[in-house]
């Protein structure tokens, strides 16, 4: 996906204004590009065009871009499609619920199209980056597979969504190392990511609930680890 002519784009927003400059931007930049006005028809649209990225509008009528991206994120094909929200405001709610949803990132308008065209050229950047690193940790009975994004635990396949695999692939990678939220926030949502300290806890949560309780450690007051046990 380096070369952007291949590269996909889905602009979802209910305000023409906003669809047409985004879509002018990005196909000067050679990306492949669709739009829809609202959440449902964005989801018709993703399962039939798999784009690469979704630019996504949190506040749309019919159906809002929170409720659009969990969707999104239900579509085994769209599982590491990149989905960047675009917001007005973004309060401290809206963040939290944006990315326990599954949102990559999030920038706020008015946008300056170069702005975005360097965050999504930082999440592609990141991408690769991971994809050098290993792909497989076997480790106590889990078996964590980058390639498929899923878990096998005693002969059970859990599937997890992106951001709650990568914090589990990159904890159950250094094992018994404590890591602080911002520590974890680096690593996972990147530097150039704005992104709350909860958001973390929200993620580690999830992910023991799936996996079980007894894998990610609770260091108070300092943070989380992946306990050998």
């Amino acid at each position: 996906m380096g070369d952007k002519k291949k590269i996909k784009v889905l602009v979802v927003d209910d305000e023409p204004d906003i669809v047409e400059i985004l879509k002018y931007n990005l196909q000067k930049e050679g990306y492949d590009v669709e739009t829809a006005e609202d959440g449902i028809k964005a989801v018709k649209k993703a399962s039939k065009f798999h784009p690469d990225v979704i630019l996504l509008d949190i506040m749309m009528p019919n159906q809002d871009g929170v409720e659009t991206c969990l969707q999104i994120r239900q579509i085994p094909e769209l599982k590491n499609t990149f989905i960047i929200f675009l917001t007005a405001r973004m309060e401290e709610y809206s963040e939290v619920a944006a990315f326990d949803v599954g949102a990559d990132d999030y920038i706020t308008k008015p946008i300056k199209p170069r702005a975005l065209m360097s965050r999504i050229s930082a999440l592609f950047r990141r991408e690769s980056k991971k994809e050098q690193e290993q792909s497989q940790i076997k480790i106590r009975d889990l078996v964590i597979d980058r390639g498929s994004y899923t878990i096998e635990k005693s002969g059970k396949t859990i599937t997890l969504p992106k951001k709650e695999f990568e914090l589990l692939f990159f904890l159950a990678k250094n094992p018994n190392m404590v890591f602080s939220r911002d520590e974890l926030l680096q690593n996972i949502w990147g530097a150039d990511v704005f992104v709350l300290a909860r958001t973390v806890d929200v993620h580690i949560r999830k992910v023991r609930e799936k996996i079980g309780d007894d894998y990610i450690t609770t260091v108070k007051g300092v943070g989380y680890k992946f306990d050998l046990g």
